[in-house]
């Protein structure tokens, strides 16, 4: 109990629909504490790195949300949904056969730099006291106004029209969604996101981290 009220910093690879909170609740019950929170939320379709605080190391939760993000997905391009991934209902595809590997890539690079991003509807920001998702459930439209995210690469990997595989690095606050949705109206189309994990937060990767199966051995 000693420890626990010293506190940890634990490194946790997020599965497929588990949600942050979840995965919150899983180390509370592992380690009968009350005192534990996630230092940046991956939605539950995405996977991969969650950084877990422990007794006084939430301290430094904001520390660990500040620090630069590095992800891997996929995108698809000629069909959209209203989340731009897949928790909502996909479109029927538009037509993308005109579009070549070169402006793909070529797209990819006015995405450098600083920009301004409007987050999605879909998504915990609150408006007049709301998340925003919750409005967006019930079919409510709000504004949700843009906000300054830095954008330090964004790679494309793999070209498989209609899916795009890419690497993005970038500040906290990226919503990797909504990149979805604008690469897509940058290349005269729409574009959701179909795969997310996130591989790396400042110096903490993904490759140290630990499995649900490992917290609950």
């Amino acid at each position: 109990m000693e420890a626990e009220s010293v506190g940890r910093v634990l490194l946790i690879n997020k599965p497929l629909r588990w949600t942050s909170f979840d995965v919150v609740n899983k180390i509370r019950f592992k380690l009968k504490t009350k005192k534990v929170g996630h230092a940046g939320t991956l939605d539950p379709l995405a996977t991969g790195l969650l950084i877990i605080c422990t007794g006084k190391m939430t301290k430094r939760i904001d520390e660990y949300q500040a620090q630069e993000k590095e992800y891997t997905g996929k995108f698809v391009l000629g069909q959209s949904t209203p989340s731009h991934d897949l928790e909502t209902s996909v479109s029927e595809p538009q037509d993308i056969e005109h579009l070549n590997e070169a402006e793909i890539r070529e797209a990819s690079k006015k995405f450098i730099g600083a920009l301004q991003q409007i987050p999605p509807m879909h998504s915990a920001i609150k408006i007049d006291g709301k998340r925003a998702y919750e409005l967006a459930r019930k079919g409510k439209e709000a504004e949700i106004k843009p906000r300054e995210i830095f954008i330090k690469e964004f790679e494309i990997v793999s070209i498989a029209k209609p899916f795009v595989e890419f690497k993005i690095v970038c500040s906290k606050g990226t919503y990797i969604r909504s990149i979805a949705r604008d690469f897509g109206q940058a290349l005269g189309t729409v574009a959701y996101l179909s795969e997310l994990c996130r591989t790396r937060i400042g110096e903490y990767k993904l490759e140290d981290a630990l499995t649900i199966d490992q917290i609950a051995d």
